[in-house]
């Protein structure tokens, strides 16, 4: 049994012992019959013939009664009741004398003094919590980091996957805690920190301690908020005792995750001035700059916000490297479906390739959750093995949201998203620079009442004028289906419009797409890097410029609604023919589709 059981079951037993001691000394005398009286009225009953015997005690009496009343009384030390009842007269009263019991007195004192026991102890208890909650407070100054050993750190490169370039660059870090000499040998000194950038899900994390387990050095691992505390000099404190655990452990890792939270430029007035918060930033600093080249000590750090960190943390000696980890391609997109993909019974004949394709933009985070949910969906159907019904489902769970199957739609409605969403798909079908649709739904999920994917023939990093356009268009097509085929328009296309002029503002003012204006930006920008949201826009034009900017958002907006109603007006067959088989069938995908807009005629036949 452990101490800290042991004490546990001695506190609880301490407890009930005092409670049952304040319980008897309290209530004792409800349960006794006896009455205390005088010696005088004791002999008195004794000579009257009311007492059946008197048992003497010391100097205690305690005598019963013919009609079965306990009487108590205390003669004077050194005198003989004995002879007390000789001298007051005749008494048939029987008579016992008992010693007087050390071992018994000592019991009834013992017994006297429990309830004052029990609260000394109780009161000992509650001091000595009191001390360990104030050690506690004191150990506020150590390091909360968590150690990782070279026994529990099994994570390697090869459950690595999508940042084939990241682990190059990371590859060298490995190499120079594995054999250290060979670089000193030859002056070379190995970076000090590397700095892990990219949005959020990328791999950040498991990539440092894919480095701590192909090194086979211990790693510390620390988030960046656990340094910060409401005292002050906790953080300061917290970082001397980190690097000063990981010089005794050398060689080993240090990884600070969202090192912005402490990292914020300094001054910037970015979450607001905190002088803890730069005490301990500079004691990161002064750290680093402690170590010597026997030290072997790597620190590794992640943000996803580059932009806003102290320029002292990423000068040559410090974070000296810099590692950039984007969304995966298709192919890493297939080698992380595959990490995943062990230890469950997928299906053989789902091609991983194919589920990368439809993945376009998901991070290894969003590819991990796609795999699991694809499992949960299959235990919840008593399935033995993971098939493509279930991952095409988890697909578009990760990109739109559960399935609502308890919404009730009526009849027209579900029409009116079935040519909304068929308006999406015909338009990019028949553009030839817009990415072909993959797969049209009226299942609603999340806020949707139906959505359509789109799947790139090829992934690629820049994207033409004609692609923004083609994609304007598209996205206007729902619109411009509800306003042909009934007459009137709903507020199911509010995301679309938002998402038309967002792009339409973004190829004049940012992309220079404008004959008008020219081969210009306007408008400086502060952005939130990786996630695209914009803080705030600094003008650097002129209110005539913004006139110009608005006539140019609206024209290009308004040629891709033409351009969406030509194309639907000349293709009605197809586009009642899909949205018919969308009210029938709810969802089609891939082949399927492409065979019907292809099948379908152009014009309404009767």
């Amino acid at each position: 049994m452990k101490l800290g059981s042991f004490k546990g079951i001695f506190v609880y037993m301490l407890i009930a012992v005092g409670m049952l001691a304040v319980f008897v000394t309290v209530f004792s005398p409800s349960f006794s019959s006896s009455s205390e009286i005088p010696v005088s009225q004791m002999i008195s009953l004794a000579n009257s013939g009311k007492l059946k015997s008197i048992d003497v005690s010391g100097d205690n009496l305690s005598a019963q009664g013919f009609d079965g009343q306990n009487y108590t009384s205390r003669k004077e030390p050194g005198s003989s009741i004995v002879e007390q009842l000789n001298d007051s007269g005749p008494s048939s009263v029987d008579i016992s004398v008992r010693g007087n019991s050390g071992f018994g007195s000592f019991i009834g004192i013992l017994f006297n003094f429990l309830p004052i026991l029990f609260f000394g102890g109780l009161l000992i208890f509650m001091m000595r919590q009191a001390q360990g909650n104030s050690s506690q407070t004191f150990s506020f100054g150590k390091s909360k980091a968590k150690k990782y050993d070279t026994d529990n750190t099994e994570v390697s490169f090869s459950d690595v996957a999508g940042v084939d370039e990241a682990k190059e660059e990371l590859q060298e870090v490995v190499e120079f805690l594995k054999s250290p000499q060979k670089f000193i040998e030859l002056g070379a000194k190995i970076p000090r920190g590397v700095l892990l950038m990219g949005p959020p899900g990328v791999g950040k994390t498991l990539m440092a301690r894919a480095v701590a387990g192909e090194a086979g050095v211990p790693f510390f691992s620390i988030s960046g908020s656990e340094f910060v505390e409401m005292f002050v000099g906790v953080g300061a404190s917290r970082v001397r005792d980190l690097f000063d655990q990981a010089k005794k452990n050398s060689p080993c890792i240090v990884f600070i995750d969202e090192i912005d939270a402490v990292g914020r430029q300094r001054g910037a007035g970015l979450g607001g001035g905190h002088d803890e918060r730069e005490q301990t930033l500079n004691q990161i600093l002064v750290e680093m700059d402690g170590f010597d080249t026997g030290a072997n000590v790597i620190v590794l750090a992640s943000t996803n916000r580059p932009d806003i960190l102290d320029p002292a943390l990423l000068r040559p000696g410090r974070f000296d490297r810099r590692v950039t980890l984007d969304n995966p391609d298709v192919k890493g997109r297939q080698q992380i479906l595959s990490v995943h993909a062990k230890g469950k019974p997928i299906d053989e004949d789902i091609d991983m390739e194919a589920v990368a394709k439809q993945t376009s933009g998901f991070s290894g985070a969003d590819l991990m959750n796609l795999l699991n949910e694809a499992a949960i969906l299959s235990a919840r159907r008593d399935k033995k093995k993971i098939v493509y019904e279930e991952i095409a489902e988890s697909i578009d769970r990760v990109i739109a949201g559960p399935e609502k199957k308890n919404k009730n739609i009526t009849e027209k409605e579900k029409q009116m998203v079935a040519y909304h969403e068929a308006g999406h798909a015909l338009v990019a079908h028949l553009l030839p620079y817009a990415d072909p649709p993959f797969k049209v739904t009226i299942v609603a999920r999340g806020q949707t009442g139906g959505h359509t994917r789109f799947l790139p023939e090829e992934e690629t990093s820049l994207i033409t004028q004609n692609q923004l356009e083609a994609r304007l268009a598209a996205a206007l097509g729902g619109r411009v289906a509800e306003e042909i085929m009934f007459y009137e328009v709903t507020t199911g296309a509010g995301n679309d419009l938002e998402q038309a002029t967002n792009i339409a503002r973004a190829m004049i003012t940012r992309l220079g797409m404008s004959k008008k204006l020219g081969p210009r930006t306007f408008g400086k920008r502060e952005e939130l890097v990786f996630l695209g949201r914009e803080i705030s826009e600094q003008r650097d034009y002129s209110d005539t410029i913004a006139e110009t900017i608005d006539d140019e958002v609206h024209s290009l907006v308004q040629t891709a609604y033409e351009v969406a109603k030509s194309l639907l007006n000349e293709n009605l067959g197809k586009l009642s023919a899909l949205a018919k088989y969308l009210v029938e069938h709810e969802s089609v995908e891939g082949e399927e589709l492409t065979n019907l807009l292809n099948s379908a005629p152009a014009s309404i036949t009767n």
